[in-house]
């Protein structure tokens, strides 16, 4: 089983000719809403590319008790994940903000809501011993976070954890306390370089630099997406292996990144090795920019096998 411990929310999208800047107010002749929150986006993008009857997938996360929270439960389970570990809070649903320009890049702002008081006791050790991958992002406690991924590694579970956004802590110690209880930190090129910087190492701009100093100081194999670069992966003993992107004309990226770890998570759970994980990822990541909205291109299985057959 895979598991999300993480964040659900409610995507408001307005599509804008560009993205105002400070202070700056710019008209959106409409706004649609979309189911998202790392933590769903993550679960749905990992059930959709499961197997039929085969690796199940179970979310723990909060809810409020509001339209938004019954409407987000209704659509996980609907796209196949487990949600008895998903509580229902007097704390409003989540909700994002989208703002997305003509070229398909985003702005986000969160309210956290109901994520706030997700805890790690919601994830039962019963529902964690059937785990073969817990998957953690950052729009949730982190000390929740950090109890959840110490409780999976002592159970033998493999931590997948996606440092977005980047942990709001300032010293190396609380740094180096996250990535001791990660085995693979997924993050992109500016989350590199921001760890990079709070661990003190002297990466520069240099994110390739910055995931081998992670890698080799702290011990988890760390992936650093780099949008249409692909993703590389870097392993304790230095050794990089690179996942190319497939090129595509976006029409929303919002998602992407999600749908990368999701289906990465995927992959290691059925025992796939790092590179060919990252390779479905890679794929699944571009075809789910090609619709609006952070779950609504996200592939099931027969359409990434199909794209990835075409070479």
């Amino acid at each position: 089983m895979i598991i999300i411990f993480g964040s659900i929310n409610m995507d408001l999208v307005a599509r804008v000719q560009r993205i105002a800047r400070p202070g700056e107010t710019v008209l959106s002749r409409r706004a649609d809403s979309f189911f998202g929150g790392k933590g769903a986006n993550q679960a749905v993008a990992a059930a959709r590319v499961g197997r039929r009857g085969g690796m199940p997938v179970a979310m723990a996360g909060a809810v409020g008790n509001d339209p938004f929270g019954m409407a987000c439960l209704k659509n996980l389970e609907a796209n196949g994940v487990e949600v008895s570990a998903i509580r229902v809070t007097e704390e409003p649903t989540g909700c994002a903000f989208i703002t997305v320009d003509e070229t398909g890049e985003n702005a986000i702002t969160v309210a956290s809501g109901a994520n706030m008081a997700l805890r790690s006791s919601d994830l039962s050790d019963s529902l964690l011993s059937q785990a073969s991958v817990l998957v953690l992002q950052m729009e949730v406690p982190v000390a929740d976070n950090l109890d959840v991924a110490a409780r999976a590694r002592r159970a033998g579970v493999k931590v997948v954890w996606n440092f977005a956004p980047v942990p709001a802590v300032g010293e190396r110690t609380a740094m180096a306390e996250l990535l001791a209880v990660t085995d693979v930190l997924v993050v992109n090129e500016h989350e590199a370089l921001s760890i990079a910087g709070i661990v003190g190492d002297g990466a520069g701009d240099d994110f390739l630099q910055a995931g081998s100093e992670i890698a080799g100081s702290f011990g988890p194999t760390c992936i650093v997406t780099a949008g249409a670069r692909g993703a590389y992966a870097i392993t304790p003993d230095g050794a990089r292996t690179h996942a190319t992107a497939r090129p595509i004309t976006p029409v929303d990226t919002t998602g992407a990144g999600d749908t990368f770890v999701g289906v990465l998570a995927n992959g290691l759970a059925e025992g796939l090795e790092t590179g060919r994980a990252m390779e479905r990822a890679c794929a699944a990541a571009s075809l789910s920019c090609l619709t609006a909205g952070a779950q609504a291109g996200m592939p099931r299985r027969e359409d990434l096998e199909r794209h990835l057959a075409q070479g």
